[in-house]
């Protein structure tokens, strides 16, 4: 699947650069206490191993900062530090990293009579002096207060987009333009909603992707795919982080989990109803995981792309989804869907059902609803 990505400025990260047509990069995040400088090590030369583009270290303050310099020494990882309310914090650690992430929502909790615009003025100073990237992370939980004082209680989407765009506007004037920005919740439908306007706003500002708080898998990383489907499959995200609850030994997860979900983006194999922006005939189909109960579900999906090439040329979205889970919600958006159960396949018109058949029974009707609506978008 060739996917048009936002037209947004490349930004280097050490020996990775996001952003223009550079592929999209995963990252992840040490659990380790940072001054344990030898789990640390083994930790981020663990998600490095596993192909992880950026690791993010968390420094709260002195003693950590002098861990991150050691750590630096032992790992040939690119380097980000995630500065949490000690923003001063960000020369002691700045030569040891590649990249510095700062969340507008804790400038306030130090020096407390300097205004955010000084803060990130020193922010942007220190990252040009030593080379870094930053990032503006902006998170749901933390957002700016002066922002959330201007919104309604319900609204959570518009302080944080209000909040990032403020902040690149100030980055922007100061001269420093290498950066990202990350917009975060819990909720997958909020994180695609607040990126989308984000990205259709500032389309030259590269995406760091993530769900906050997704919990362990497999849920985790459904909760998280959905999110990605959506944004990835409009060309919107630069780089991504699958964040799961897992142990320490499993953390490189994270890094495979990223990947699979990129490639089956790729694919057209997903569990929600995305919109690739094609004109053509789209086909998309949910990676096969343990919630299948037929797997014969698997050739179907290769039927299906088979028996419909015939009609490559029409903007005709079909859905093949392998569960009662996902299928009867997830196939709503597509003209065609077909969710397929232990001896059926459901068969749907958008939201209509069409009624169950067989698997030898499904690729005939499924023709006839095709051509159906073939001819109807002829007219």
């Amino acid at each position: 699947m060739n996917i048009d990505r936002n037209p947004t400025r490349p930004v280097q990260i050490g020996s990775v650069t996001i952003g223009a047509e550079h592929p999209i990069a995963v990252q992840s995040m040490t659990a380790t206490h940072t001054q344990n400088v030898d789990a640390t090590v083994a930790q981020v030369n663990a998600l490095h191993e596993a192909g992880a583009d950026v690791v993010r270290i968390a420094v709260d303050n002195e003693k950590d900062a002098a861990a991150l310099a050691e750590i630096r020494r032992q790992t040939n990882a690119n380097l980000s530090v995630d500065l949490q309310e000690n923003y001063r914090l960000a020369e002691i650690v700045a030569p040891h990293v590649n990249k510095v992430r700062y969340n507008p929502g804790h400038l306030y909790h130090h020096e407390r009579t300097k205004t955010w615009q000084e803060k990130v003025r020193y922010l942007a100073a220190v990252a040009a002096d030593n080379d870094n990237a930053m990032r503006v992370g902006v998170n749901c939980g933390s957002v700016d207060p002066d922002k959330l004082n201007q919104y309604p209680e319900e609204d959570s989407i518009g302080p944080m987009l209000d909040s990032a765009l403020e902040h690149c506007r100030h980055l922007d004037e100061l001269g420093f333009t290498r950066y990202c920005v990350s917009l975060k919740d819990s909720d997958p439908q909020k994180v695609i909603e607040v990126n989308r306007r984000f990205a259709e706003t500032r389309p030259d500002v590269p995406l760091h992707l993530g769900v906050t708080e997704a919990g362990m898998p497999p849920d985790g990383i459904i909760k998280t795919r959905i999110a990605f489907e959506q944004l990835i499959s409009r060309g919107i995200g630069d780089t991504i982080r699958v964040s799961l609850t897992v142990s320490n030994p499993r953390k490189p997860e994270e890094i495979a989990a990223g990947r699979q979900i990129l490639e089956d983006i790729a694919a057209g194999r997903v569990r929600s109803v995305v919109d690739y922006g094609l004109d053509t005939l789209n086909i998309i189909s949910c990676p096969s995981c343990s919630r299948v109960e037929n797997e014969a579900f698997i050739d179907l999906a290769e039927q299906v792309k088979e028996m419909t090439r015939y009609a490559a040329d029409h903007a005709i979205t079909i859905a093949v989804m392998g569960c009662r889970v996902n299928g009867p919600g997830e196939t709503d958006d597509a003209d065609l869907g077909l969710w397929c159960g232990p001896k059926f396949v459901n068969l749907k018109k958008g939201s209509e059902s069409l009624g169950q058949f067989g698997y030898d029974e499904i690729l005939p009707r499924l023709k006839r609803e095709l051509d159906g609506l073939i001819a109807v978008n002829a007219k």
